[in-house]
């Protein structure tokens, strides 16, 4: 018996790997080369913040309730890397690749700031659940779908809100962008290694190599996709394909009737490059969660009702809020500052502020108890 557990462990593991492959094979056959190579690079992205515990709204809550700046500067670094190739890449390749380009207005800050507040309460920004969900984290798993319902919903309604006003895309360019980009994020590492709690300054060699291959997959994802890694899009386009499938007309809406929105409905989700990433996340953290525990099964958390209502309206203000914002913290705080737009620094103070909000929510909420 003792003999014959590391076989079945190995077995596991092996048919774990197999799938993982097989399901690249697939997408591959069915949509093409690139499909494949997009799934795969959600997969390794999956992979990188399950296994390495790299994440967002985690270190956010270490920065604003104990003072550890491990985390956020793992961001930042990850940021920086990545601006440095995309940058030139942009610069030279503006006819085949996009930047995560968008204005800053009214619905873009006050999403953001909303945003911020919900995925504390959560514990997930929109990568962090879909890992958490992905490992088999009760939470997540009933944040989820609401998230994709509320950012259906801010699609429908993001005219009506962006309408209030906002300025034109401001976009950092070229050598002088970029100078300006990294001499930003220093200051942001300047200023948190300066209000860190003594003894928490060093970050540790896990966080940088994540932060390390984060930015080469999300280089990849720019390469092969031609835009910036995003996972709000795609949420939202799942909800719209099942609406549709059940006879709702989307012609009335100007962002779902809109040439582009309306072809990705009616296409198959395995060529939709979003839907894509955010496949292989979710299937990278369960082959993690799998592997490291051989299964997925995670008590359900003893949790009050109120606990468990404001989960479902978390869920929901994560998916509507972060389509007014264009973008969650990958798609506009990390693809948007890293390729210069604008719009990421200011949602990324909205979304802090946030996060200042919904940390101090959580008591109130029964949901504390989660670490």
């Amino acid at each position: 018996m003792t003999a014959a557990a590391p076989v079945g462990v190995g077995a596991k593991r092996g048919l774990l790997v197999l799938g993982a492959l097989g399901a690249v094979a697939a997408v591959t056959l069915a949509g093409g080369v690139r499909y494949g190579l997009l799934l795969a690079i959600g997969l390794g992205i999956g992979f990188v913040l399950e296994g390495l515990r790299f994440g967002f709204a985690g270190p956010w809550r270490a920065m604003i309730l104990r003072r550890e700046p491990a985390g956020l500067l793992a961001q930042l670094l990850a940021i920086a890397l990545v601006a440095i190739v995309a940058f030139p890449m942009l610069s030279t390749h503006g006819a085949e690749l996009s930047g995560a380009q968008a204005p800053i207005g009214f619905a873009m800050v006050g999403g953001a700031f909303v945003f911020g507040a919900a995925m504390q309460i959560v514990l997930g920004c929109g990568s962090g659940t879909l890992v958490n969900a992905g490992s088999g984290n009760p939470v997540s798993l009933l944040a989820l779908p609401f998230f994709c319902i509320g950012s259906f919903f801010g699609a429908l309604n993001l005219v009506w809100w962006t309408d209030l006003g906002s300025l034109p895309i401001l976009v950092l360019h070229g050598t002088f962008g970029l100078a300006v980009t990294l001499g930003l994020l220093a200051l942001v590492a300047v200023v948190a290694l300066a209000v860190a709690a003594p003894g928490t300054r060093r970050v540790p060699a896990r966080l940088i190599v994540a932060a390390a291959l984060l930015a080469a997959l999300a280089l990849a994802n720019l390469a092969v996709a031609g835009q910036p890694w995003g996972v709000v899009y795609g949420l939202g386009l799942w909800v719209a394909k099942g609406a549709t499938a059940l006879g709702a007309d989307l012609s009335g809406s100007a962002f779902w009737s809109a040439p582009g929105n309306a072809a990705r409905v009616g296409q198959s989700v395995l060529t939709d490059i979003t839907s894509l990433t955010n496949f292989g996340i979710i299937g990278g953290a369960f082959l993690i969660a799998a592997w490291k525990r051989g299964g997925l099964s995670q008590p359900l958390p003893k949790l009050p009702a109120r606990a468990w209502i404001a989960t479902v309206v978390a869920g929901l203000l994560l998916g509507y809020s972060s389509r007014l914002a264009f973008g969650c913290n990958v798609g506009a705080f990390f693809s948007g500052i890293s390729t210069g737009s604008l719009h990421g620094w200011a949602w990324f103070v909205a979304g802090f502020a946030g996060s200042m909000v919904g940390v101090r929510l959580r008591p109130l909420l029964g949901l504390e108890g989660r670490a």
